[in-house]
């Protein structure tokens, strides 16, 4: 697909001046710089968006991570005691 060169650009300037006349493109033009702000801000939430799942899900992972290494010390504190697990079996020693 061919680049849009100075002459295309004019081309194109000259054809949208003749659809909407003068009066209308300055409206148009505020319109689409309005459009590429919202388009813009709403990249940004995106991007947030994401980067703050990205640390919920690490902190998730910590937190994970952390239980599993406590649980051991949990059995075998209980064990220890001779507590019964929640399905009514003695834990193992």
């Amino acid at each position: 697909m061919p680049n849009i060169g100075p002459t295309g650009f004019i081309l194109i300037i000259l054809v949208a001046l003749l659809l909407f006349g003068p009066s209308k493109l300055p409206e148009l033009g505020r319109a689409f710089g309005r459009t590429l702000r919202e388009f813009k801000n709403g990249a940004k939430e995106i991007m947030e968006d994401d980067s703050d799942r990205k640390e919920v899900r690490a902190e998730s992972a910590a937190k994970l991570e952390q239980a599993k290494q406590e649980q051991p010390v949990v059995q075998a504190a209980a064990s220890a005691q001779g507590v019964q697990s929640a399905d009514n079996k003695r834990l193992p020693e």
